[in-house]
């Protein structure tokens, strides 16, 4: 029954259990990074000292969760981390991973378009390209922001107050939104479509631009480019038209 009898070493083994434990729950009351951190440090340092003491039960507990101290310290930091790998982006004056940026726009626009289409929310996107359309952002409302998935969706939005008219993007950014755009004065377009299709339309007449339009009715994706408009476009197609557009 002498194993009943708990030693001095297993006492202090349960006493320190318990005091990581408190302090464990202490840190995450209190949710701060730094905090976490130090919590961390106290983990490998009581590791040490229970391995070098050989107490038996708190360097299993300890050793248990060891291998995943890095993956605890790259979620705690994460924010940090971002901030610091953030600062080697260059400005997209320069040419340096404009591929990726391209990429990246592509695939956001083609997922706001999806969600639109989805949900037969009417959208008009404007993509610059060689042309300026300077004159054309002057009468919208102005943005100059990144381009986003949520900030498409949220112009875009019946209840925003933005929703009408088309937004300008130039490389990755949103330009301007509820712009007014020149309709096309084509018999064969006024017949067959609304304001919204022949705004697309009528900007690719007099520019260079591609236009991306949802229609409110059906849901369906139309591209006008050259003032020739294709309707019903598949999302595999439009991500190359996308794509094509932004080299």
């Amino acid at each position: 029954m002498n194993w009943l009898i708990p030693q001095f070493r297993d006492i202090i083994d349960i006493l320190l259990i318990a005091f990581l434990i408190y302090q464990a729950l202490f840190i995450v009351r209190k949710n701060g990074n730094y905090q976490l951190f130090g919590g961390i440090l106290l983990l490998l340092t009581l590791y040490v000292i229970a391995s070098l003491a050989e107490l038996k039960m708190l360097s299993q507990l300890l050793g248990g969760i060891r291998d995943y101290w890095v993956l605890g310290l790259l979620i705690i930091f994460q924010p940090e981390i971002r901030t610091f790998l953030a600062r080697f982006r260059l400005s997209q004056d320069l040419g340096i991973f404009r591929k990726t940026d391209n990429t990246s726009v592509s695939t956001i626009l083609v997922d706001a378009v999806s969600s639109m289409s989805f949900r037969k929310t009417g959208a008009l996107i404007v993509v610059e390209n060689n042309r300026r359309l300077n004159e054309f952002i002057q009468n919208g409302e102005p943005l100059d922001a990144n381009i986003s998935l949520r900030l498409i969706l949220t112009i875009f939005n019946p209840r925003s107050s933005l929703h009408d008219g088309a937004i300008i993007i130039r490389g990755n950014r949103i330009l301007a939104a509820k712009v007014v755009l020149p309709l096309s004065k084509k018999s064969e377009h006024q017949k067959r479509f609304g304001t919204r299709h022949l705004a697309g339309i009528g900007i690719t007449e007099l520019t260079d631009a591609t236009a991306i339009i949802v229609s409110e009715q059906t849901g369906q994706v139309s591209v006008a480019r050259d003032g020739q408009i294709r309707t019903n476009i598949a999302f595999e197609e439009l991500m190359q038209i996308v794509s094509d557009n932004a080299r």
